[in-house]
């Protein structure tokens, strides 16, 4: 297995391209079962994750051609509306192909999904509304088992859920009448997959109370082209990298509205940040000041930049309190960081930092994606040479990290 090697300290400065949005590609990739025909998805990051879906979308009988950071699917003959264990299993996004299946062909086979190994995210809240729009559903051996023609419904959810809403998103643009998705999930890669189902000739619009309507259409299009939206993700954690490292970086192919709640948390630690249309430049001039974060569904703080937030508290001025209000056991990093010198306390879904002058180099092993993106951040200021192990995670969700850290001024390689 590969491991990233990174000595430190480092000092982050120059500029750095963001990619496209995994959270937003993905959807957008499966959304293309749902009408035979062609379509040009741009801006795609090629991740681990982007691999998997075309993956499986040939498995369905698709055919996906990549063309530098373009993906072209031809959806016509796509005839097996089938997401076996073996690939769902290494990716929740696979999930995604229900909603799309059902809108196709009227029945679905769907593995349960498993990815990242840090807890449960359960799907009956997919089951549910797809029973709602009268899908008749069994689980069976492991597989999620549907059939039925669909027709509007009124959906509420009750935890604003991204993957429900998606995949009813796609369920339903072509169903019987109307849908309503009341407490839906208000992310932008939710806003992105809304433009790419219009533009394939959806009618789907968020009412003045961000509840999405969806009037069922017969006369869907093909030959459709979008761009993915940049990645707040990894804006997030290349913000906080200058942040840690006391650097200087310029971020380009952003979207600050995306990111106005991390904006504000960073400069509320010392950060000075100036924004320009789609680039934003980080400064950081002293020890970052302590400070307390929930996260919170969007436009709160996201819970996948928690881990990455954490480390850059392990270096702050101070005392904080980290809490994930989202996935209440996602904190698997905490020993890794420990191992590094940090100071932390955890109790249930609440963690205590008290910051430290330095962290010391160690071997560290990646647990999840933005587990792995936190250990990579402490390796960067970490006195001598960190080994993160098992960066198979790391790819999943992060394009060429350590080629972009390296072109930042970073002492990182990844050995083989």
């Amino acid at each position: 297995m590969d491991i990233i090697s990174i000595i430190g300290p480092n000092q982050l400065k120059g500029s750095v391209k963001i990619s496209g949005a995994k959270n937003a590609v993905l959807p957008l990739m499966t959304a293309c079962i749902i009408h035979p025909g062609n379509y040009k998805i741009n801006n795609v990051p090629m991740l681990k994750d982007t691999l998997t879906m075309c993956k499986l979308l040939e498995m369905v009988g698709a055919k996906v051609k990549i063309i530098n950071d373009s993906v072209l699917i031809d959806t016509k003959n796509c005839n097996s509306p089938l997401a076996p264990y073996e690939l769902v299993k290494t990716m929740r996004a696979s999930f995604y192909v229900l909603g799309p299946f059902m809108a196709r062909f009227g029945e679905a086979q769907v593995s349960l999904p498993g990815g990242c190994a840090w807890g449960p995210r359960p799907v009956d809240f997919h089951i549910k509304a797809l029973e709602k729009m009268g899908a008749q559903i069994n689980l069976d051996g492991g597989y999620i088992n549907a059939k039925g023609k669909l027709k509007g419904a009124d959906i509420t959810f009750a935890k604003s859920s991204v993957g429900a809403t998606g995949n009813v998103l796609m369920a339903a643009i072509n169903a019987k009448g109307t849908t309503r998705i009341f407490n839906s999930a208000k992310e932008p890669e939710i806003d992105c997959l809304i433009e790419f189902l219009n533009l394939m000739g959806g009618n789907i619009i968020r009412d003045k109370n961000q509840d999405i309507i969806i009037k069922g259409v017969l006369d869907l299009k093909d030959n459709i082209e979008i761009d993915v939206i940049p990645d707040r993700i990894e804006a997030g954690t290349f913000m906080i990298a200058a942040a840690i490292t006391k650097g200087n970086i310029t971020l380009t192919n952003v979207n600050p509205n995306h990111l106005e709640i991390v904006i504000d948390k960073l400069r509320a630690c010392g950060c000075v940040i100036e924004i320009s249309n789609n680039t934003l430049n980080i400064k950081m001039f002293k020890k970052p000041i302590s400070n307390d974060m929930v996260t919170d569904i969007y436009p709160g703080f996201p819970t996948d930049l928690q881990a990455q937030w954490m480390a850059l508290m392990c270096l702050a001025k101070g005392v904080s309190k980290v809490i994930d209000n989202i996935y209440i056991d996602r904190f698997t990093h905490v020993a890794e960081l420990i191992r590094l010198g940090a100071k932390i306390k955890l109790e249930k879904n609440i963690a205590k930092v008290s910051g430290v002058d330095y962290l010391s180099a160690a071997e560290v092993m990646s647990t999840d994606i933005r587990a792995s993106a936190s250990l990579v951040l402490s390796g960067l200021i970490a006195k001598g040479n960190t080994k993160i192990s098992r960066v198979y995670h790391i790819d999943r969700g992060y394009e060429r990290i350590e080629e972009k850290f390296k072109k930042l001024n970073a002492d990182i390689n990844r050995l083989k």
